[in-house]
């Protein structure tokens, strides 16, 4: 069998004769089952009552900013007879806006903890309880008109956002067969554009955006989060983290054969995988955190490729984006109304090709697909940054700006948008994942902030230049990208670990071999036949 083989020469380091061998993953690609219902029903649960909300949260806020802060200003009249005047007013929005984003990075830190400490399924389940506290904050801050409700919601609310966007992706990708990581790994991103494209039409003046119904639009999502945290029970815990943090590995195989439909017989290649994981975890170190995984220097490159694809993702523009687009419909002569259903109709472009994804994800490379976005991704911010200068010195140009606009999310959503979400599950083995995922979250959430706390004034003093400059991040990330990222389709994740253990020394796109023990493994040719 060709996983004993590859036993054989990782743990021994004598391989029983030398030659290309290829990747157990090859095999189980092809024989191993695809979706099957509980593994669908992990994918509906997790998208529509974890993601969503993170999404929804990000984009229900803006549309009913202006009614929500005449409730901050009435209520501080009302409570401390305090009459706040336009600064204050901007700078208290501001702070209830962003508060969410840094409970966003919080939460991922703690997510790294939870996920180990008492499971990947739990760790959404907690992450559902505390959206629904947000919720109720939500619910009764109009009725019991206080500010500081609207706070502890977004607090909570990014709370639960920060453990979803670390757990979730994990916990899929450790559920799916090897042919299905990547499309799993992408339903992640698709919760949140979904989430966000609910949130901006819910959030419309005539629904729910308005005086009456604005602690129901930003409640909304608490309901789904109630939903999942009903039905998480049922759903099987990752068989990676029983398996190798657990330490358990019949209640693993149990789990496996639950979640596959299948029985033990038919998965001999896959629990052979979790047994040569477990005996990687064991050699590189049983216990594993965040100060470990920063202060391992094999694990450094890794670390700096996930954070650096999940900040770059929102440094690139994307929130700056979908702000300036309803002000490039309106100058293109199109209604404030008509402006609103053309973000809209961007948010669904955005959709399109999240679901899209799910598809190219299985047959196409990751670091193909992530190279080709960076680099269109780059060529609309141009265009872009060029229209919106000269805008108002040629009549076609808004149209122009338009393409941009539509172009630039086409693009992004291709691989920037999903790919750093799940890139870290296949980098990283067992051990040290939940850390490095928490950390590339943070890093996500901290690229969100810093690009709203900085693109309002960029927008004001720089207008087109601040394009340019989105532009110049996604160059910088290309660069590192394209000398560093290995394909991980088909690859264990010791395979991409030997690949990338000497830093910045490592050639992942030179080296044919990967030393393994004190054996030579010759790394199979992985391109995936379907694909073009």
């Amino acid at each position: 069998m060709e996983s004993r083989r590859e036993s054989e020469i990782l743990f021994s380091g004598h391989p029983s004769r030398v030659g290309p061998q290829q990747s157990p993953y090859q095999d189980i690609s092809i024989e191993q089952p695809g979706w099957t219902k509980l593994l669908i029903l992990a994918g509906i649960v997790t998208v529509l009552g974890s993601s969503s909300p993170v999404g929804y949260n990000i984009g229900v806020i803006n549309t009913p900013g202006a009614v929500i802060k005449q409730f901050c200003n009435e209520s501080a009249a009302s409570r401390y007879n305090s009459n706040l005047n336009s600064p204050q007013l901007d700078l208290l929005w501001s702070s209830i806006v962003s508060i969410f984003l840094i409970g966003g990075s919080i939460g991922s830190l703690t997510g790294s903890l939870l996920a180990d400490k008492i499971g990947r399924k739990r760790g959404l389940f907690v992450s559902s309880c505390l959206g629904v506290i947000s919720g109720l904050m939500f619910l009764i801050s109009k009725s019991l008109n206080s500010i500081e409700l609207l706070f502890i919601g977004r607090t909570f609310g990014g709370l639960s956002a920060g453990l979803i966007t670390t757990i979730m992706p994990m916990y899929l990708v450790e559920l799916a067969p090897p042919k299905l990581k990547g499309a799993v790994g992408v339903l992640c991103p698709l919760g949140v554009t979904l989430g966000i494209l609910i949130g901006q039409i819910l959030s419309m003046n005539k629904i729910l955006g308005n005086e009456d119904y604005w602690p129901y639009c930003l409640a909304l999502p608490a309901t789904l989060q109630a939903i999942c945290a009903l039905i998480i029970p049922v759903l099987p815990e990752s068989p990676k983290y029983l398996f190798v943090i657990k330490k358990n590995p019949p209640l693993a195989i149990k789990q496996l054969k639950r979640v596959r439909n299948s029985n033990e017989e038919s998965l001999t290649d896959e629990i052979e995988i979790l047994r040569l994981e477990d005996q990687e975890n064991i050699r590189l170190g049983d216990t594993w955190n965040i100060k470990k995984v920063l202060k391992s220097k094999s694990l450094l490159l890794p670390i700096l490729l996930v954070c650096s694809l999940q900040a770059g993702q929102q440094l690139s523009g994307v929130n700056a984006v979908f702000y300036y687009s309803s002000d490039i419909f309106r100058k293109a002569k199109l209604s404030t109304n008509s402006s609103e259903w053309a973000t809209i109709g961007t948010g669904c472009c955005n959709i399109f090709m999240a679901s899209l994804a799910v598809q190219t994800m299985s047959c196409c490379k990751r670091r193909t697909i992530l190279i080709t976005s960076l680099i269109l991704t780059t060529i609309c911010l141009m265009i872009l940054g060029l229209s919106i200068k000269f805008i108002d010195v040629f009549d076609w140009m808004p149209y122009l700006c338009i393409f941009g606009i539509l172009a630039y999310v086409l693009c992004y959503g291709l691989g920037l948008g999903p790919i750093p979400y799940f890139i870290g599950s296949e980098l990283f083995e067992v051990g040290p994942r939940s850390s490095a995922m928490a950390l590339g979250s943070m890093a996500n959430w901290t690229g969100n902030f810093i690009v709203a706390l900085t693109f309002p004034i960029m927008n004001e003093h720089l207008e087109a230049v601040s394009f340019f400059i989105f532009a110049a991040i996604a160059i910088g990330l290309l660069i590192f990208v394209r000398n560093y990222l290995p394909e991980t389709k088909y690859r264990s994740a010791a395979e991409v670990f030997r690949l990338l253990e000497h830093g910045f020394k490592s050639k992942p796109l030179v080296a044919e071999t990967a030393v393994i023990g004190n054996g030579v493994h010759e790394l199979s040719n992985l391109t995936d036949k379907s694909c073009i």
